[in-house]
This record gives structure tokens, C-alpha cells and sequence, in this order.
């Protein structure tokens, strides 16, 4: 075909340049392998093990039942005539119903989101910040975090060549940040997680990161991802202040990636909030660093992925941005409103002295012990693997464990033209049905190799999964050594 006018070389040279690991060709392979074993093909394994993604119900965690109550109930009002639903359940619906036009959460909503569903947000954040006040009109809803977390890029990008902004991102990261970052042709700024300390965050190395980088572009803006995305760990109290202090004194928009609060396991970590930490450290902070904070329906307890529900709280946002904050969210008229309805449930939860109350803690707390056993699980099975160094998964709801990959191993993926742990990866998935994404989507420091894998897969399942990894890491390392 000659004579278009979009071809890959008129196309948009930005779009070329994003990558998205964990829906990347590791998964178009994956999937492609399901294909041909419900086709027949026989294979050295039954089934393909997906780790590659964050994606609870898909891995087989059951959904909340108040919530999806709720959501039917919203959905198909008819139902609030049917006694098989909670009185509670009803309630909440109704209550949702009437904040939506004509009743229906079919109609759109304000761009920023269901006024009512950011007065709960609000109350929510207070709750969980022990009394620090929270605005309704600072809450955009948005569509996942994802969506507020490139909304927000977008508004910091400007500047051309060396006053081009520069966006810090912490590596290991989760790769929406250098695809959005891609994508707005900004310049991403790496500063490295310390792996041998549990993937701590070191102040001096944000120094040097910022430094390094002031020389061709002008940095602007600081990004965290607490507790940690593909890494697992959780931030000290004492780290969060030295980060506000950092951002304080070089003058950094600070963005904190929250989505996993919940999902806190090891013994004596705990979430701490930027937004708590920045208002106890007083008003020569709190009023002057600028914040934006991220949560989602798709993780913790919930896992409700497919209904891209979440919200961003802005602080100290100059209110003429603002203005051009709402304008921007308005072209795209709104977040899926069902997505909404979600949210305001997350954060008005059932309450003790509701009939749904104690299944929807039994649920919650299950979901999370789970989770926690299989953290555990992970570290340890992973850890008595020769070649394979696992840190402790803290929180979130990924290991990101070192391996050893043998020189002839490196030379051979050089051949192919791919990256060690590329190949190793694909390798895996090609004899065990085991898919994990390389730690280069991720990024990684240099002569380091690493895979990300979720912790989700059932408990059986994830001791399967285990055991296979064990086994093809031995017959990997003997075959290329």
C-alpha cells in the first residue's frame, strides 16, 4: 500500500517510543500458548500460570459481596423491590441513585466526578489521616489512577530542549510512568532504589539523580510509589519526611502513587500517607509543597481491576492551574460512573452497626491474610533457589527477585538481540507455562537481572507456580554453565 498518510514514519514519534512491559510481548506469547493448548497442541505443561499482572479477580480472588450488591442493585433498580438483598445494600444504592442524572448510572456525570462520592472520598481521607482536613473540591475522581497519574504529567510537561521537563522516577518503577512520560516527550530522570536495603529510598541518591539531570533538563517534579510497584517495599515514616524535605528545598512537585495502602504485611511496617506525614511536619510544609496523592478501586482488598475506578487529591495546586486541571478533565466529560459508585463504597464501607458488617470484614480480612501468607510464601520458597535472591515482600503484591543468569546464557539473548532476562522469561514461559515479566520493563541497574511476578495466584496454584520457577532455574543455570 504506498501513498498513506499514516505510516510509521509520519506517525507520532513519541507513541514509538513508549513500552508498557506488563502487557508487553511476554504476554502476547502467553496467550498465544493458551491458544494452542485449547487447540490440542501438546506442550510440556497443561496450562499457562499468568503472573504478569496485578489483576486479582483474573487470578481467581472472589469479589467483595456488598459491593457487587451494591453495584446490581445500581445497576438494575428493579432490584431494591427484592427482599434477597441487604437493607444497607438498598440504602446505598438509593443513596448513589439519587446523586446520578435522571437516577441512572448511565447518565454522565460532573467532570471531576459525582459531587456526593468526593464528599465521601473527603471524609474517607480524614478518617484514615487521623483529622487532617481534606476539601471535596481538591478530589478528582478518574478513571484508575492510571488516568489521573498521565492527567497530572500532563499538566507539569512544558519548556523545550534544556528547560524540557524532567519527571523523577524511581527504578525499579511501575512502567506507566516512562510510557506516559513517552508519551509527552518528557525527560525521565532515574533515581535507583536501594536493593541490598530492602529497595529503600535514599535521600542522597535523589541528590545525585537531580543534580545529574539539572544539566540537561529542568527537573519539576518527584514520583513515589508507596508501598511499592514492582519492588513490594513499604516507606518508613522517617523516609516520607526526608522526601517532603527534599521536594521543600528543591522546589519538586511531589506525586505519591498510593493505589496499595491496604496491602501492608510484614511485621512492624505500616502505611503512612504523604499527605498525613506533610501536615504533621507543620506549615512551613504543609503550605508550601505540592502534592498530588493517587488511590484506585483496582487493588488492596478489592481488586475490582476492570471497573477503573480511583481518585487523585491535589494540595497546594495554584487555584488558575486548577481551573485548567477541571477544563482538561472536562474534554474527556467523565470517569466510568459504575467506576465511581465503586469508589464511594470503598470509602464508606459497611459500618458495625449494619447487617452486612461482619461478612464484608470476614471477606476483607481473608483477602488479606491471603495475600500476607502468600508474601511470606514467596520470599522463602524463592530465597532456598541457588541463583535467585528474593527481598522481603512488604507490601503491594509483587516480588521482584534478583536472579543469576550465566554468561553463555547473556551471550546466546545477545544473539537474539534480546535482553538477558528477556530471555530468560520467554524461556520460561516456552518450557514451564509460567509467565513473569523481565526486570528491564521495569528497569534495573546495570549487570542486574530481575523478573516481577504477583503474588495472586491461589495458594496451590502459587506453589506450583513456585516449584516450577525452582525447577527450570536449575535446569537453566546446568544447561548454560
Amino acid at each position: 500500500m504506498t501513498g498513506l498518510v499514516l505510516t510509521l514514519d509520519t506517525m507520532n514519534p513519541n507513541i514509538k517510543r513508549v513500552e508498557y512491559a506488563v502487557r508487553g510481548p511476554i504476554v502476547q506469547r502467553a496467550m498465544q500458548l493458551e491458544k494452542e493448548l485449547q487447540e490440542g497442541v501438546k506442550k510440556p505443561f497443561t496450562e499457562v500460570i499468568k503472573a504478569n499482572i496485578g489483576d486479582c479477580h483474573a487470578m481467581g480472588q472472589q469479589p467483595i459481596t456488598f459491593f457487587r450488591q451494591v453495584l446490581a442493585l445500581c445497576s438494575y433498580p428493579e432490584l431494591l423491590n427484592d427482599n434477597k438483598f441487604p437493607e444497607d445494600a438498598k440504602d446505598r444504592a438509593r443513596r448513589i441513585l439519587q446523586a446520578c442524572g435522571g437516577g441512572s448510572i448511565g447518565a454522565y456525570s460532573a467532570s471531576q466526578g459525582i459531587e456526593l462520592v468526593r464528599q465521601d472520598v473527603s471524609r474517607y481521607i480524614v478518617r484514615r489521616d487521623g483529622g487532617v482536613p481534606s476539601n471535596p473540591d481538591n478530589i478528582y475522581l478518574s478513571t484508575g489512577a492510571s488516568d489521573a497519574i498521565a492527567t497530572m504529567l500532563k499538566l507539569l510537561v512544558s519548556g523545550e530542549g534544556p528547560t524540557r521537563t524532567g519527571v523523577m522516577i524511581s527504578i525499579p518503577q511501575y512502567p506507566l510512568y516512562s510510557a506516559a512520560l513517552a508519551d509527552l516527550g518528557a525527560i525521565q530522570i532515574n533515581y535507583y532504589l536501594d536493593e541490598s536495603n530492602n529497595w529503600s529510598l535514599a535521600v542522597g541518591e535523589l541528590r545525585r539523580a537531580l543534580e545529574a539531570a539539572r544539566k540537561h533538563c529542568n527537573p519539576r517534579a518527584l514520583c513515589v510509589i508507596n508501598p511499592g510497584n514492582p519492588t513490594g517495599q513499604v516507606q518508613s515514616r522517617q523516609c516520607i519526611e526526608d522526601v517532603i524535605r527534599f521536594a521543600a528545598e528543591e522546589n519538586l512537585f511531589l506525586m505519591a502513587d498510593e493505589v496499595y495502602q491496604d496491602n501492608v504485611y510484614a511485621e512492624g511496617c505500616q502505611f503512612h500517607s504523604f499527605k498525613k506525614v506533610l501536615f504533621e511536619m507543620g506549615p512551613k510544609y504543609s503550605e508550601k509543597v505540592e502534592l498530588a496523592s493517587f488511590h484506585s478501586t483496582s487493588k488492596c482488598y478489592m481488586g475490582e481491576c476492570g471497573f477503573r475506578g480511583g481518585y487523585m487529591e491535589v494540595i497546594n495546586l495554584d487555584p488558575a492551574v486548577k481551573a485548567q486541571l477541571t477544563k482538561l478533565v472536562s474534554v474527556r466529560l467523565c470517569p466510568p460512573v459504575p467506576g465511581q459508585a465503586l469508589l464511594d463504597l470503598v470509602v464508606n464501607p459497611p459500618q458495625p452497626d449494619e447487617p452486612s458488617y461482619s461478612t464484608f470484614m470476614n471477606e476483607r480480612t481473608a483477602v488479606l491474610a491471603a495475600l500476607a501468607e502468600k508474601a511470606r510464601m514467596t520470599e522463602e520458597i524463592l530465597n532456598k533457589v541457588p541463583g535467585i535472591r528474593c527481598n522481603p515482600v512488604q507490601g503491594a503484591m509483587y516480588s521482584f527477585p534478583q536472579i543469576q543468569i550465566p554468561h553463555k546464557a547473556i551471550e546466546e539473548a545477545k544473539e537474539k538481540g534480546q535482553a538477558p532476562d528477556m530471555f530468560y522469561c520467554m524461556t520460561l514461559l516456552d518450557e514451564m507455562g509460567i509467565c513473569v515479566v523481565p526486570g528491564s520493563g521495569f528497569g534495573q541497574r546495570d549487570g542486574t537481572y530481575h523478573f516481577r511476578m504477583t503474588i495472586l495466584p491461589p495458594t496451590d496454584k502459587l506453589k506450583i507456580f513456585l516449584a516450577k520457577v525452582k525447577e527450570f532455574h536449575q535446569r537453566f543455570t546446568e544447561r548454560y554453565s
